[in-house]
């Protein structure tokens, strides 16, 4: 059965390959643009969506500058862990995250959030464009489409987002069947919400390149020389990257 799991994630990405080739140009380009005009890259996303903003930063040949939103009550270190379901449901919460961050006009903002209905991510979009920020949004246009929002106002997170990318999963994200009929296991979103992640950060990779500039991405710190080339390429950007930051 593992078989029929890969080759599900296999189709996921081809049909992301084909079907969403163009906005991760634009989140590209948009991410780019903003890194040359001196702006903040953030990434979000609540509970296992947050996966996504644990691997964008601090990561082996992955971009400098993405600093992760990690809001208290929504990593997956959080216990009881029941309580991420709760907290990503609280409406209001979504501007004290941001309240705690730099986010600002110009900036970008992606924020994962499978389905997509939850006061949160979608509120954090909201409040993100009215701080001027271009917001990049990964989600199941499948999943989102099927299901009523939980934001007061009835709004779902592709729907509020400057730049929406489908995952292409399934409604309730899992791909394989148990054999009640009712229960699916195997969820694909990480994987292919990481795909999608390093697919626009390589864009962005080769729109600075085009511009002549040298791509803040980290290269492994086990490589002899890694460390002086990542101490170099870090102070560079050191302004737009908050996660050095101490507490």
């Amino acid at each position: 059965m593992w078989t029929e799991f890969i080759d599900e994630v296999i189709r996921q990405l081809e049909r992301i390959r084909a079907s969403q080739a163009e906005r991760i140009r634009e989140a590209g380009r948009r991410i780019a643009g903003a890194i040359r005009e001196g702006h903040d890259l953030y990434v979000f996303g609540a509970g296992h969506a947050g996966i996504l903003a644990e691997e964008s930063f601090y990561r082996a040949g992955g971009l400098m500058l993405a600093n992760p939103i990690l809001a208290p009550g929504l990593t997956t270190t959080v216990r009881p862990i029941t309580m991420t379901t709760e907290v990503e449901r609280l409406p209001g919460y979504a501007r004290l995250i941001l309240n705690a961050t730099s986010l600002g006009s110009g900036d970008v903002l992606i924020i994962h959030s499978v389905s997509g209905r939850n006061p949160v991510p979608v509120e954090m979009a909201v409040e993100g464009r009215r701080r001027g920020a271009i917001v990049v949004a990964i989600t199941s246009l499948a999943y989102s489409s099927s299901v009523p929002s939980r934001v007061p106002g009835g709004m779902r997170l592709f729907e509020v987002a400057d730049i929406v990318i489908d995952n292409c999963g399934v409604v309730g994200d899992a791909v394989l069947p148990l054999p009640d009929g009712q229960t699916r296991f195997g969820p694909t979103s990480t994987i292919t919400g990481v795909a999608i992640l390093h697919s626009i950060f390589a864009e962005v990779v080769s729109e600075l390149i085009s511009q002549g500039e040298e791509p803040p991405v980290f290269i492994s710190a086990n490589l002899d020389g890694g460390d002086e080339i990542n101490r170099r390429r870090l102070e560079r950007y050191r302004a737009h990257i908050h996660y050095l930051n101490p507490i």
